[in-house]
């Protein structure tokens, strides 16, 4: 991943997500100690931190609670508190995991609920989706000043509606993620914007029983995709807006194509009408990676090309036959 990053010329906060116990899971997908656990992101820590002229950043990672001992919990804040990194950590996806936490850990509710009470709540945690959390919890994670990626389509599909509103509405930072492919496909930003334009409003109007057209204005959410993004990697003094003393990372937008047209107001424009051809170039550490819709890094055609070659191997590897649908002839 970090060859990647560094050929790509992208910028990026690396984490490697442990598991030291398997809920659900096979065996041999958890079958790492604590110590082992530790000593990987140490290592990873010291290879790659600050590597790729400081393009790529090492956090710690906890998958998520369910796979993770409070011993490997309390040893990854510790480690990351000692680095003065962040930690990554997918919290409350799903209602099994609370179930599960408040009878595996004995707390009255679920997964903030009990990293409040172990210590691991704090301004370097990023919290992905935060979909089943209280009102309660909510103020636990403002008070720690807990940050928030939220993905919405990962959430429409199988996970819930988080209460983003109101982490706005408490102070939370809360930035936009789209998830992994398996629960996404997409991986567009640009979708993510408008699809939390859409959810956030058709939550506010289930919750409330009427609609509510000012519920996360676009303003918000442009902010949720840039600047949140960076404070949400503690990075926001070097990235995330441009001002001078920052890095020259910035998009260039074409605005004269179909998708903006009529422009009257650019920022509702880029959140409810933007699509992914939209983006002219990209800048990235004042070297431009993609210019006039190029890459220029990379050969593009190439990495397609060997992605479909690996995913078709996979496949075969596994012996899983995907079923043919309406007759598809490629």
């Amino acid at each position: 991943m970090a060859r990647a990053v560094e050929e790509l010329g992208i910028r990026a906060c690396l984490t490697r997500s442990t598991m030291d116990c398997g809920e659900g899971l096979p065996p041999t997908w958890a079958s790492e100690t604590t110590e082992s656990c530790l000593q990987t992101q140490e290592e990873l820590f010291e290879k790659f931190n600050g590597s790729a002229e400081g393009r790529i950043r090492v956090w710690f990672g906890l998958r998520q609670i369910l796979n993770a001992t409070d011993s490997l919990l309390l040893s990854t804040k510790a480690a990351a508190d000692k680095h003065k990194t962040g930690i990554h950590m997918h919290v409350a996806e799903i209602p099994f995991e609370n179930e599960w936490v408040t009878k595996t850990r004995e707390v009255d509710h679920g997964t903030v609920t009990h990293l409040e009470n172990i210590g691991v709540l704090g301004e370097n945690l990023l919290a992905a989706h935060s979909v089943w959390v209280s009102s309660s919890e909510v103020k636990m994670m403002a008070k720690r000043d807990v940050k928030v990626s939220h993905c919405p389509a990962a959430a429409m599909r199988m996970l819930g509606f988080a209460p983003i509103v109101e982490m706005q509405e408490a102070g939370i930072c809360v930035s936009l993620g789209t998830d992994g492919a398996p629960s996404n496909n997409r991986m567009s930003l640009v979708d993510e914007m408008y699809l939390a334009s859409l959810i956030n409003k058709g939550r506010q109007a289930y919750e409330k029983g009427m609609t509510d057209p000012t519920a996360l204005p676009v303003e918000t959410i442009l902010q949720m995709a840039t600047i949140n993004g960076a404070k949400a990697v503690l990075w926001e003094s070097e990235i995330g807006s441009l001002e001078v003393g920052k890095k020259a990372d910035f998009v260039i937008l074409n605005l004269d194509l179909w998708t903006m047209v009529p422009l009257l107001d650019p920022i509702a424009n880029i959140v409810n009408c933007m699509r992914t051809e939209n983006v002219e170039s990209v800048m990235c550490n004042g070297v431009w990676i993609m210019k006039e819709r190029e890459i220029l890094t990379v050969d593009e055609g190439m990495v397609c090309h060997m992605a479909q070659q690996a995913s078709t191997n996979l496949l075969k590897r596994a012996n899983i036959v995907l079923p043919r649908r309406m007759n598809l002839v490629q």
